[in-house]
């Protein structure tokens, strides 16, 4: 599907920004919609692994459609939950993919310190009354469905985060300026403005108040596998086309991939993809399998596999020399749609403390189990000071 419908594609929508609806269309056909919705709902029930292949091979071909498709099954991790009227209503028109989502998250003043948000919403009766404004929400201008995260209680801080399901068209929001993006192009990032917003209480997530925070973070955990999986793409396909380009092109009598530096420099792209790809599978295997405290590994999968991105499209660029600064072969795309994946779903210094804050859990918890004293190490010289040692 992605070699048929979506590569033919993929420079031009770059060049115009628009949509690609008509590979909506071409994903409908191909029943790829919604695959992890329940099936009661009209989905397949599929898993993380699931939507990560799909990923994969739609970011081989172009960026910007993997993360259009991804940002949709942010459905999984943040729907409805224990309220089935709301995964009535809005799941199965996701399945069907006659409906696009978007995640309505960050503001200007809080993208990793996403707990600082200041959007509002307040009781009004049965309403809440939205105020505020979001920032960086992929597939805006597309979206008719919206998660918002507002404040209910704002004395409570990141305890006081609500999540609200807003429809495109409710009165008092708007969809806001478009940003003008280096790369992923073809889908619209947007900004989202509330202005005395109703919205009933029927549409607050799950139906409870005060879970947003955690609801986003669960939601994040769980969708950067999917992030992982854009850019493993983004570098497998950098990667392909690299290859082709130096077992085509000669320089000095030989193909450029006759020469031993390209080769190093190629095996060495080739495993750091490879690599890439066991740990994204295997975080959403783990997700999947109900694994616990996933976000350390959810964190790994993200970091090490958009770094690898953005290494192995650089380095693909180089290969291509003159070329690959040129809009007209496809590779220096690539780079362009790979630099995002190292920055949204949490920076990849934000995943670096993720890892580090795990660890530093573990380690307390390993203390505990063992039982080691200087004994065991009879080499070592006891420190003068108590405390140092």
């Amino acid at each position: 599907m992605a070699e048929k419908f979506v590569r033919p594609r993929a420079a031009e929508l770059d060049r115009s920004g628009e949509y690609g609806w008509d590979i909506l269309e071409a994903l409908k056909s191909y029943r790829l919609t919604g695959i992890w919705i329940p099936e009661e709902y009209g989905g397949q029930g599929a898993g993380v692994l699931d939507i990560c292949l799909v990923v994969e091979q739609l970011s081989r071909a172009c960026g910007g459609i993997g993360v259009a498709y991804a940002v949709n099954a942010s459905a999984r991790s943040d729907r409805p939950r224990r309220h089935p009227e709301q995964k009535q209503k809005y799941l199965p028109p996701i399945a069907a993919g006659t409906a696009l989502i978007a995640f309505g998250l960050s503001e200007k003043a809080s993208g990793s310190d996403a707990g600082s948000l200041r959007t509002t919403a307040i009781r009004d009766g049965s309403d809440f009354i939205l105020n505020g404004h979001k920032k960086w929400n992929t597939n805006g201008a597309v979206a008719s469905t919206f998660t918002v995260y507002a404040l209910t209680d704002p004395d409570k801080g990141m305890r006081g985060i609500s999540a609200f399901i807003v429809e495109k068209g409710t009165p008092g929001f708007s969809v806001g300026k478009r940003e003008d993006t280096m790369g992923i192009r073809t889908v619209p990032v947007n900004e989202l403005d509330f202005v005395d917003c109703r919205v009933p209480e029927s549409q607050v997530v799950g139906g409870k108040e005060g879970g947003g925070f955690r609801n986003a973070m669960m939601t994040l955990d769980r969708a950067r596998p999917g992030v992982a999986a854009q850019a493993l793409g983004l570098a497998q396909g950098g990667l392909e086309w690299a290859l082709r380009y130096a077992s085509e092109r000669r320089q000095f009598g030989q193909t450029v991939m006759s020469h031993q530096a390209i080769q190093f420099m190629l095996a060495d792209m080739a495993t750091q993809v490879e690599a890439a790809r066991q740990l994204v599978y295997t975080s959403a295997r783990a997700i999947d399998a109900g694994v616990k405290n996933i976000n350390k590994i959810a964190a790994m999968a993200k970091v090490f596999a958009t770094d690898t991105a953005m290494k192995v499209t650089t380095d693909a660029v180089q290969l291509f020399g003159g070329y690959g600064y040129c809009r007209d072969y496809p590779i220096e795309k690539y780079m362009r749609d790979a630099k995002i994946t190292q920055i949204y779903e949490g920076t990849n210094q934000v995943q670096r403390l993720v890892i580090g804050r795990a660890l530093t859990r573990e380690l307390k918890e390993l203390t505990g189990h063992l039982d080691v004293t200087v004994e065991h190490f009879p080499d070592f010289t006891p420190a003068a000071n108590p405390t140092e040692e």
